[in-house]
């Protein structure tokens, strides 16, 4: 099945034009694990502070900060809103990166 979603969508000063993709490859591009220094450097492409980012993202400011440091990483839900917002952002990634190192 596919979805298609038209025209451009705006966030945090961005647009981002939309693409079609079916259901199935979105879910499985947004599925990924983040470490401390993908959420830095994400932040930092989008020219964030954390608080910005984590009101862009609807948590806290310390909880970006706790994944910024390795204390805790990004899951469920949030991890998925990462992966969207980076792909959106023109931000490069690998899905699953570092994950064998810190798994």
């Amino acid at each position: 099945m596919m979805r298609e979603w038209a025209g451009e969508r705006p966030l945090h000063g961005y647009t981002f034009p939309c693409t079609v993709q079916s259901v199935t490859e979105k879910k499985a591009r947004y599925t990924t694990s983040w470490n401390a220094a993908q959420v830095l450097a994400l932040r930092r492409h989008m020219g964030l502070s954390q608080d910005a980012l984590a009101e862009e993202l609807g948590t806290r400011q310390q909880t970006v900060s706790e994944w910024e440091t390795g204390r805790y990483r990004p899951r469920g839900a949030s991890a998925k809103l990462l992966s969207l917002v980076a792909d959106r952002a023109g931000f490069e990634y690998r899905a699953g990166e570092d994950e064998d190192a810190h798994g």
